[in-house]
């Protein structure tokens, strides 16, 4: 089974970075070629929303309140997707859960859409990201 850990959420500052990890496990059973993997997050009473992603060539996603403020990276040999958080903002404020879409023959590369949840099977439980002013 795959498995996500993710790490890192904490309470800060307004204005305050923070770095979100997620470790993922694949079983050596699985023949696969690629990984697409994404961060998303989800506030109580809300639908839950991508904020950015990496695709299988190593290309990456944003939403546009991410873009400028987050970088998502990619350590491969460590199935590791990480998410730099600067500038922070009180709605930011959030359960960030990360996902993966694991890319086995003859599925040519990831969904057309990694921002959107339903292009995913697996997920972690979950990291809080806490803004404070």
């Amino acid at each position: 089974q795959v498995h996500l850990v993710e790490s890192g959420g904490d309470s800060v500052q307004s204005g305050g970075s923070l770095r979100l990890s997620c470790a993922a496990s694949i079983p050596v059973s699985i023949k696969y070629s690629g990984t697409c993997m994404a961060w998303f997050r989800q506030t109580p009473g809300k639908q839950r929303e991508g904020v950015a992603a990496i695709d299988n060539t190593g290309h990456p996603k944003y939403a546009d309140d991410a873009k400028g403020r987050f970088t998502v990276s990619q350590d491969n040999t460590k199935n590791t997707l990480y998410l730099q958080m600067n500038s922070l903002k009180l709605e930011d404020t959030a359960t960030y859960s990360c996902a993966i879409f694991v890319v086995v023959p003859p599925v040519p590369g990831c969904p057309p859409d990694l921002l959107r949840h339903e292009s995913f099977g697996y997920w972690g439980q979950g990291t809080q990201v806490t803004v404070s002013s």
